[in-house]
């Protein structure tokens, strides 16, 4: 019985460490995020190849948690984040996520086939495929909005952070690069669920909300009516704020991308969660 017990956990082992995910849906908030700093916090999964350990690693601020690219005093950083394995791509999945930028940086988002052909500041292999590529810097935060990532038999998601600028006063050049920038809300699925978790609200059954069909409202459903709702963009700055009409609110001004949403509900409690307006 207990070589048969045995075998089954080796068996059970094998396949937990060769599981393929169909979908991705990241925030971070699992993280240990200690002081003094641990900057080996990876979790669920993701791994990153990094030049020091503050390279690449999860921080927080203002009570939520990220993945911080840092370009630890050079401008010839070049680091990795990498996805668990997904299953093959088919061309039917998109990719959201948000990105905060301070100083100027680039950005890619490609798939691998193998995370061990990476090495932090050494370029990347022919095995590489680039998909998108977004350039920040003082006067440009690109959108970060939905795309489709294309079918193909690489089973890894890399986000590789490079070309940090070198920042003004008191770090002029050729001073060190302290640009940095912080991803989170990753979400690999079909695009109409592009929803990010979150576990304090779905535990709060008492009020739900959906965007609605033509992307311009978010609509409310549930025993507790909101009252009013504030609504945050990545970056933390407030978009949009006010009372809910008749279940719904307006937010056809806002461009695509993930928000934060405040809800005060009709016996005064506050809910937190977050939503995708495509």
């Amino acid at each position: 019985m207990k070589i048969r017990l045995l075998f089954a956990g080796l068996v059970l082992s094998a396949f937990t460490a060769n599981a393929q995910l169909a979908t991705l849906n990241e925030n971070f908030e699992s993280a240990v995020v200690s002081t003094p700093a641990n900057y080996n916090n990876m979790v669920n999964g993701w791994t990153n190849k990094k030049v020091v350990d503050r390279t690449v690693y999860i921080d927080q601020a203002t009570g939520n948690k990220y993945l911080q690219f840092y370009a630890g005093g050079s401008a010839a950083t070049d680091v990795f984040l990498i996805s668990p394995q997904i299953v093959a791509p088919d061309g039917t999945k998109q990719l959201a996520f948000t990105a905060t930028p301070t100083a100027g940086s680039t950005l890619e988002v490609g798939l691998i086939d193998d995370p061990a052909t990476l090495t932090a500041n050494s370029g990347v292999p022919a095995s590489y495929q680039l998909l998108q590529t977004y350039v920040f810097s003082d006067t440009n935060t690109p959108v970060i909005t939905p795309f489709t990532i294309p079918a193909s038999s690489k089973q890894y998601i890399v986000f590789r952070f490079r070309n940090p600028q070198l920042m003004g006063s008191p770090f002029p050049p050729p001073g060190p690069s302290h640009a940095a920038l912080a991803i989170d809300n990753i979400v690999y699925n079909t695009a109409g669920n592009l929803s990010v978790s979150d576990d304090a609200f779905t535990k709060n059954n008492a009020i739900k909300f959906a965007v609605n069909t033509q992307n311009t409202a978010l609509q409310f459903v549930g025993k507790v009516q909101p009252k009013t709702v504030e609504i945050y963009s990545a970056a933390g700055q407030q978009v949009a704020a006010g009372k809910v009409s008749s279940s719904n609110f307006d937010i056809s001004t806002l461009q695509s991308g993930v928000y934060y949403i405040f809800i005060e509900t009709t016996d005064d409690k506050a809910v937190k969660s977050k939503f995708i307006k495509k």
